[in-house]
């Protein structure tokens, strides 16, 4: 991240002209027979900047499950979680690693 703002504070100090000329060649037309095929490090970077981040993963990671609720219990748990500022998802983590330690 650092070099990326070192970058962009050497073109913010530039005046117009400096800028123009640093900038000139981005006001050429692409050229494809000037291209040339992406080496092993700068694919490796580009199918990184192209992948999705994800989900964080947790623990052993997790496993999305169906689960039957009976209605008005689940609007209770949204509504306590919505008060606890967590997801439906985190609440019944909660329990259940509560009910889990009892149950021990």
């Amino acid at each position: 991240m650092k070099a990326e703002r070192d970058a962009a504070a050497k073109y913010e100090r530039m005046n117009a002209d400096e800028l123009a000329a640093a900038t000139a060649g981005f006001d050429r037309e692409m050229v494809v027979s000037r291209s040339r095929a992406l080496t092993q490090a700068e694919r490796r970077r580009w199918q990184e900047a192209r992948r999705r981040p994800g989900r964080p993963k947790r623990g052993a990671g997790v496993k999305v499950i169906s689960v039957s609720v009976e209605r008005g219990l689940l609007a209770r748990s949204d509504a306590l979680a919505r008060s606890l500022g967590i997801s439906r998802a985190a609440l019944i983590e909660r329990g259940l690693k509560v009910v889990l330690a009892e149950a021990s």
